[in-house]
């Protein structure tokens, strides 16, 4: 027994050291780090994205004001940092990113951790566009990584997407010590703001600069403010008043996945006039849900589409006979194409399916802002 004993405490006692050891290993890296590395945080010049600047926590959504007066769920889904970006120039050869997320939710079963929690990094190319370069790779809550390397000489602007379905305690940008850094303030025109749900949100693109309002926001090279919240999009008033106080170049609002049609019919005029009240002469732009890829399969799905569809349709025209302007309508049926292929869960899109939104959405918005 006392061998049985002793084993057992010797076994305790290695596992014990072996879970210390991946902390001493973070510890010892993050001081090598520190020798090689110039940090600088992110809030120190600003994150651009954000609609309000009395948040609870620095990376939210929505003030904090709106605890208590949203639905629980939705103030929750706004401590994600969905939209936001960081904007930086620097001529390092590698770049890195420090941060702590607010959630051990790291990724979800049709999400990949890139996505719901990475930290997405895109750089100027020498035609003025910002192209894709590099996304984190998050495992646990902090995360410490060189996400690009040996990179060709030069001074380049960058810009850094935040999680999609996480949030943000803090972020560092990381140099190679020695190497340029500079500051890119928040651009100060007047963002997009987008109002909806999961899809919009960012579910489920790979990473977060696919989440097709940031696709939007490279596009028409316009700031936007990404205020989708997963399953609770939903128009309701409390939020219409939120979205009220901020002073766009236009309001994209596409809820009709998270309701039905009698809930569009009591709310879609509402909101629409909550927020043209406040802005009269800012373009509105009403959105039909998607059809799902799979809805050839289910016939009541496509009832549910079609009695959403009418239900905005007849809000739309009674907007219009009350004489409301600049009001916007984009059809649902090729948001995500017509061939099945643009979802990752017959809802929800994949890449492809972010693309197709974008290509949808672009026409409409361009349009709409005279962006020809």
């Amino acid at each position: 027994m006392a061998l049985h004993s002793t084993r057992r405490s010797f076994l305790r006692n290695v596992a014990t050291v072996s879970a210390a050891l991946p902390a001493l290993h973070l510890s010892a890296r993050s001081k090598r780090l520190d020798e090689e590395v110039d940090w600088y945080n992110v809030e120190d010049w600003g994150i651009e994205g954000k609609g309000w600047t009395d948040t609870l926590r620095y990376y939210d959504r929505f003030p904090s004001k709106a605890e208590g007066s949203v639905r629980e769920a939705v103030w929750n889904l706004s401590r994600q940092s969905a939209g936001m970006n960081a904007h930086f120039s620097s001529d390092s050869p590698s770049i890195h990113v420090r941060y702590s997320l607010f959630s051990d939710r790291i990724a979800m079963p049709h999400m990949p951790a890139t996505g719901v929690s990475g930290v997405d990094l895109y750089a100027r190319d020498d035609q003025g566009n910002f192209r894709w370069l590099a996304v984190s790779r998050p495992e646990e809550q902090e995360v410490e990584a060189e996400i690009a390397k040996e990179l060709a000489p030069g001074m380049r602007e960058y810009r850094a997407y935040l999680p999609l379905y996480n949030g943000i305690e803090s972020l560092e940008i990381g140099v190679a010590k020695g190497s340029t850094f500079s500051e890119v303030s928040p651009r100060e025109q007047r963002p997009i703001v987008f109002y909806g749900t999961s899809i919009m949100h960012g579910a489920c693109a790979s990473r977060p600069g696919m989440a097709f309002p940031s696709i939007l926001g490279r596009r028409l090279d316009l700031p936007i403010i990404n205020l989708a919240f997963s399953g609770n999009g939903r128009m309701e008033p409390e939020v219409g008043a939120l979205l009220a106080e901020l002073d766009p170049i236009a309001f994209a609002i596409d809820c009709l996945p998270n309701m039905n049609g009698e809930l569009v019919s009591e709310r879609a005029g509402p909101l629409v006039q909550q927020i043209k009240a406040a802005h009269p002469d800012t373009p509105v732009l009403l959105v039909e849900d998607r059809t799902n890829t799979n809805t050839p399969f289910f016939p009541q799905r496509r009832d549910h589409h079609t009695r959403n569809r009418l239900a905005l349709r007849k809000t739309f025209q009674q907007l219009q006979d009350k004489g409301l302007d600049d009001l916007y309508y984009l059809q649902g049926e090729h948001l995500l194409g017509l061939d099945g292929e643009g979802a990752t869960d017959g809802s929800h899109p994949s890449d492809l399916g972010m693309m197709r939104y974008a290509d949808a959405y672009e026409p409409a918005l361009r349009g709409m802002l005279g962006r020809f």
